[in-house]
């Protein structure tokens, strides 16, 4: 089987591509159930941070999430649970199993843009669709989104059902992609709309779990000759590494990009 995989040759292309199937009858709104993630460079993988060290990085897992808790200050979770050491882990740079996601089209565009380095080379965005993701589901995890009348976990829900890694792992003999709302640490979460996804298991990335389901995502790609003019489109939307990454890093980086000879 093969992801469905559409090549766009204008930002216009681009926004249909991307807002396609989100009319939701029941509610008689445009509302996706898609999730997004932009790379800038096509030939990346849905390979999470953990995967990248290499070797026999699953079996690091536990030892980097556990000195992680052992030595950040006990004030940095809003709660003592698993669901919310990875969120806190994963967003100051600890490798994980948790992959970012974002739940606009428009900044899924910007990060598959915003590397200046890549211009020559084709994007991607990654669409997936996590209500049909959901549907794979143990029933544990299913019907405790069905009792809250939700489309995505939450790390207190999560945190009900699922307390270690260990009874992930064992919750059931499939592999499973699960995405969740991580707390709204700071502002960077909630400008960047983000939720994470996480498989039941290590060792098996996104995009691999996908070519056996491929009926739930697909591949947005953007020609490298496209991206000065998305990129200039966004900036005058104000979607910058400004406001995805409020503070004085977000500034400097925003400015170093607008201010680099193309």
């Amino acid at each position: 089987m093969t992801i469905e995989t559409v090549t766009v040759n204008s930002w216009d292309e681009l926004q249909q591509a991307l807002f396609a199937d989100s009319w939701n009858q029941e509610l008689g709104r445009y509302r996706s159930r898609f999730a997004f993630r932009g790379l800038s460079d096509t030939n990346y993988r849905l390979e999470t941070t953990l995967m990248r060290l290499g070797g026999s990085y699953y079996e690091l897992e536990r030892h980097l999430l556990r000195n992680f808790k052992k030595y950040a200050h006990q004030q940095v979770v809003e709660r003592d649970s698993i669901w919310h050491w990875l969120s806190v882990a994963q967003h100051y740079g600890l490798p994980t199993r948790l992959l970012d996601w974002t739940y606009s089209p428009l900044i899924a565009m910007h990060f598959a843009t915003a590397n200046i380095e890549k211009t020559n080379i084709d994007g991607v965005i990654w669409a997936v669709n996590y209500v049909k993701t959901h549907l794979l589901l143990p029933d544990v995890l299913r019907n405790k989104l069905e009792s809250e009348g939700a489309n995505v976990l939450t790390v207190e829900m999560l945190s009900e059902v699922i307390n270690s890694l260990t009874e992930l792992d064992a919750i059931t003999e499939e592999e499973v992609a699960v995405f969740f709302e991580p707390p709204s640490i700071d502002d960077r979460i909630v400008n960047q709309f983000a939720f994470c996804s996480i498989m039941t298991t290590p060792i098996v990335s996104l995009d691999r779990w996908l070519l056996k389901h491929p009926e739930i995502g697909r591949k947005i790609i953007i020609p490298a000759a496209l991206k000065w003019e998305i990129r200039d489109k966004l900036d005058q939307a104000n979607v910058t590494e400004r406001v995805l990454f409020p503070g004085l890093d977000g500034l400097s980086r925003w400015l170093k990009r607008h201010y680099s000879p193309r």
